[in-house]
């Protein structure tokens, strides 16, 4: 059996994701993100410690894809707005890990609130089959694109957003 030609397909997408990118420095002001006192970038890294516990900077950064020394200067934001701390390591006590406070844990609610509802203001013209099939197909395709990284160790994914 042959695969159909999706090259057009495989084009039209391509051209889709750079006009996405492209719209996400807008979309990520709408977010009013200056009230929690860190960079964008920074606040992203509460999410993964909020879900994933207290962890070292550069689990942070493996978790994230990101440059270790990129994500301490991130870290560094969120310590000194009070949106994460420092904690011993229990493993090895000259180390710290990095932990979400109870204000990190808010700005991590409000911030999915905000882009919860931008994303059903951008989409209320959709029927809700439609956002279903699309939040699928998605979600398949993110899988299929962090499959092709993690096969080929010589691609590296560095934090963008």
């Amino acid at each position: 059996m042959t695969k159909p030609d999706t090259g057009d397909a495989t084009g039209r997408l391509a051209d889709e994701l750079v006009r996405f990118f492209r719209l996400g420095p807008r979309a990520k002001g709408m977010l009013n993100t200056g009230e929690f006192g860190a960079e964008f970038s920074a606040l992203m890294l509460l999410f993964p410690l909020r879900h994933l516990g207290p962890m070292r900077v550069t689990d942070l950064a493996e978790v994230k894809g990101a440059d270790p020394s990129t994500v301490s200067r991130q870290t560094a934001q969120l310590v000194k707005a009070g949106l994460a701390c420092r904690q011993a390591d229990p493993a090895d006590g000259r180390a710290s890990r990095l932990a979400v406070t109870d204000a990190g844990r808010t700005a991590c609610d409000r911030l999915h609130e905000v882009r919860q509802a931008l994303l059903s203001q951008a989409l209320s013209d959709w029927p809700a089959e439609r956002v279903r099939a699309f939040a699928d197909l998605f979600e398949e395709f993110n899988s299929s694109v962090e499959a092709l990284l993690r096969s080929d160790p010589a691609v590296s994914v560095r934090e963008n957003l």
